[in-house]
């Protein structure tokens, strides 16, 4: 049995359905984030899991034990939420201790567990200050030590990050990944930056329209899509999704029109279900790059140069392709961009074909070719 899981787990504000047949299960110990656009129902499911909302139906266990009608205080989680949320007139001691104090432990305790907390999150020399003399940073790390104090089960962080500007924002990163390094205690993360969430899971959950997308380690998200809305959000630059019609699917081929060069886009390509004429070709920017020629049956494009995001040692080049989609190549310095109008090649093993509706399109031959790449 799983650490933590939810089965079937549904969340309604009257006939407004936020979260639908969640079911989802989490390991002792594991970092696991969740991660999706505004609205789609992330926080929710956190605060379903820490017991501040409700569950409408489903159940929601924690170490074998259903936690469905468990008062939050008793369900061995702290929440770290996106207000660091401290008591202006309180020291930092006084700040991360006052649960403790509230539950009426010992003095000696309380003060072993303030100084451990101050000793792994570098706050031994602020312990006297009040929040008005603390750094965004340090008042997170506050609010942090506050949930640490407690020593919970779950750890559950809502967006924790998002008040810091971006440097302290990747200093804070690393030092949650240090402290779960350090602590091997279990936590769930909700984040809408999918930076974030590559950065820091060992599992991540995307999440759409209050609906669980794909789970999976990071990477596999991202060189695996189960649909275009996980290619389109996991990636910075996103994955390009290029509209292409099927000319004809026999004896193990593949050819689409309007996006290869002379003959179409040849692919050896058996699917797993049946392929529909429209789909859209997905390649991420690094797997496409600027040609002079390009081979016959391969991916041939052509595009007018709209934007060059320099980088530093590499740049962006965002390209309007002949049908209006727009498409971005990851390109060295090193590269000449030349004129206005660019031509590109993108690499046929690494194209990920995604249905009309949306769903991918797997092949027989794709999956042994990717898991050839994740053996060698």
């Amino acid at each position: 049995m799983s650490f933590l899981e939810i089965k079937a787990a549904t969340k309604s504000f009257g006939a407004v359905n936020v979260l639908s047949n969640i079911n989802l299960t989490i390991e002792r110990g594991e970092f696991v984030v969740f991660v999706g656009p505004s609205g789609c129902g992330k926080s929710t499911l956190l605060r379903m899991i820490t017991g501040l909302e409700d569950i409408t139906s489903g159940t929601i266990s924690i170490d074998g034990q259903v936690v469905n009608d468990v008062d939050p205080a008793r369900r061995g989680t702290a929440m770290v939420f996106q207000s660091y949320a401290l008591y202006p007139h309180m020291t930092v001691a006084e700040n991360m201790s006052f649960a403790l104090r509230m539950a009426g432990t010992p003095k000696s305790e309380i003060t072993r567990k303030v100084m451990n907390a101050a000793s792994i999150l570098r706050l031994e020399q602020l312990l006297d200050r009040r929040p008005a003399q603390l750094s965004g940073g340090q008042k997170q790390r506050v609010a942090i030590g506050r949930a640490i104090v407690r020593e919970p089960r779950v750890f559950l962080f809502d967006e924790p990050l998002s008040n810091l500007d971006a440097e302290l924002r990747v200093q804070m990163r690393t030092e949650l990944v240090d402290l779960h390094d350090r602590l091997g205690t279990t936590m769930i993360y909700v984040t809408h930056d999918q930076v974030e969430a590559l950065t820091l899971a060992d599992k991540m959950v995307v999440m759409n329209g209050g609906i669980v997308q794909q789970v999976g380690p990071p990477l596999t998200l991202y060189d695996d899509p189960d649909n275009m809305f996980v290619a389109g959000f996991v990636g910075s630059p996103k994955m390009n999704l290029i509209p292409a019609r099927v000319a004809s699917a026999r004896q193990g081929r593949l050819v689409l029109s309007g996006i290869g060069g002379e003959g179409g886009l040849d692919l050896p390509f058996v699917a797993t279900a049946e392929v529909t004429d429209e789909v859209s070709v997905g390649l991420r920017p690094e797997d496409m790059q600027i040609v002079e020629t390009a081979a016959t049956g391969g991916l041939c494009l052509t595009g007018r140069v709209v934007l060059v995001e320099d980088l530093g040692a590499e740049r962006f080049v965002h390209l309007e392709i002949a049908d209006g989609t727009r498409i971005i190549i990851r390109a060295s310095r090193a590269v000449s961009l030349g004129s206005g109008t660019l031509r590109i090649s993108g690499d046929p093993d690494r194209i990920a074909l995604f249905a009309k509706n949306g769903a991918r399109i797997r092949s027989t031959t794709a999956t042994r070719q990717l898991a050839q790449d994740v053996i060698q």
